[in-house]
């Protein structure tokens, strides 16, 4: 209680230097060492892996109580050779950084779809073929029109938003309607999703004029992302990063949000309220898949290394529905945890370029470390038996050692 002062007024409390660090002490440090100690025990493993992979390494290590050091040096050449390699790919120089931020701007899009859906209790496998559509709607509208700059843009990415959207809309739909399970519905509509994409590829709407090969015309200039001169930054990682703020304000500050994720968190309580469990199923899954459908748009308007169009075919969106799925892991299903998991995937996926052409080691060496990556930071508890002291650390922070659920 404030003591009056010998005027009468009443004396304000000291400011303390305290509440200034509040912030700080909030941070979620245990899920941030975890991450941290996963990145370390990832790089450990994919060192092993290319020390025994290389027989001339493993060569020094016949005579290795002779000469030690042959073997030592050896290792730390190649493990050091290859790393340099992947960092300096990723990050050495504007050109490396500005390819890292074109080859996540999808998957951060995927990813947000995925982890839309994780948010709000329902499992999205179907950002591929959600992916697929988007792609192939945002490029028949860029090669099939002739329209000014700007507005064919525009309808190019409204046709691919809408196509993901109605793709993951079904899922919904039948999921509010029959009940039937999003992971397979979503699985088999990839298969789907893959097999329509062939087969309007053999038709004479999407085949390119005097081709017999599945592949369509070139997207118009006018339909393609800008990108910046002399670099790989293009408008589609700009959209990837607004995305990912609308779904931050969609769940964490809308009305429709809070129904989302209540209804995900307890479909029978949120009912009770008064939310509507059907609907709130088929717009979750719609915003997914137009999440999904926006990385499909990036593939089909991004402009290749070469500054040139990239017309539709077959592959058009690779792997990136399913990549998706690990970025949303890794992401911990957060829009920030999303964009940096994707922007780590883009950095390897073009660091790993580097590191087989300059340090001779397998591109597939990536993918592992991704793989051990989402591995261990997906499993707390495994990271806390390989290093008991971050366990300890959780349980003096009050946080459980498992994720218990993806929300």
């Amino acid at each position: 209680m404030t003591q009056p002062d010998r005027d009468g007024s009443a004396e304000l409390p000291k400011r303390t230097g305290r509440g200034r660090f509040n912030w700080w002490r909030r941070l979620p440090w245990a899920d941030i060492w975890t991450t941290i100690a996963a990145f370390v025990l990832a790089l450990l493993i994919g060192a092993i892996l290319m020390i025994v992979s290389d027989p001339d390494v493993m060569a020094k290590f016949s005579y290795f109580f002779g000469r030690p050091g042959d073997a030592l040096q050896a290792s730390a050449d190649k493990v050091g050779g290859a790393y340099f390699a992947l960092l300096k790919g990723a990050f050495g120089g504007w050109q490396a950084i500005t390819e890292s931020t074109s080859q996540a701007a999808p998957l951060i899009l995927a990813g947000l779809g995925v982890a839309l859906a994780f948010r709000t209790g329902l499992i999205n496998i179907g950002a591929q073929g959600q992916a697929i559509w988007g792609a192939v709607f945002a490029a028949y509208i860029g090669f099939a029109l002739h329209l000014p700059p700007g507005l064919h843009l525009i309808l190019a990415i409204l046709a691919g938003v809408l196509a993901g959207g109605i793709w993951g809309g079904i899922v919904g739909f039948l999921k509010a309607r029959t009940g039937a399970h999003e992971v397979i519905v979503t699985i088999m509509l990839n298969y789907v999703a893959s097999g329509m994409l062939a087969y309007l590829l053999t038709t004479t709407a999407f085949r390119r004029p005097g081709r017999a090969d599945p592949i369509s015309p070139v997207v118009d200039w006018n339909a393609t992302f800008p990108r910046l001169a002399g670099s790989q930054l293009h408008l589609g990682f700009v959209i990837a990063l607004l995305a990912a703020v609308a779904v931050w304000w969609i769940l964490e500050k809308s009305t429709i949000g809070f129904a989302l994720k209540a209804v995900g968190s307890n479909p029978n309580a949120a009912a009770t309220a008064g939310m509507s469990v059907s609907w709130s199923t088929v717009i979750a899954m719609t915003l997914a898949g137009a999440l999904a459908g926006l990385a499909g748009v990036d593939a089909a308007l991004s402009p290749s290394v070469s500054g040139t169009p990239v017309p539709l075919s077959a592959g058009i969106v690779g792997t990136v529905g399913f990549d998706a799925v690990t970025v949303a892991l890794l992401g911990r299903s957060r829009p920030v945890g999303v964009v940096l998991a994707g922007l780590l995937f883009g950095a390897l996926h073009t660091g790993g370029l580097a590191m087989q052409s300059q340090a001779q080691t397998p591109l597939t060496l990536t993918t592992v470390l991704q793989a051990l990556i989402v591995l261990f930071v997906a499993a707390p508890a495994l990271v806390g038996r390989l290093l008991p002291f971050l366990r300890e650390r959780r349980l003096r922070t009050g946080v459980p050692t498992s994720t218990g659920s993806l929300s």
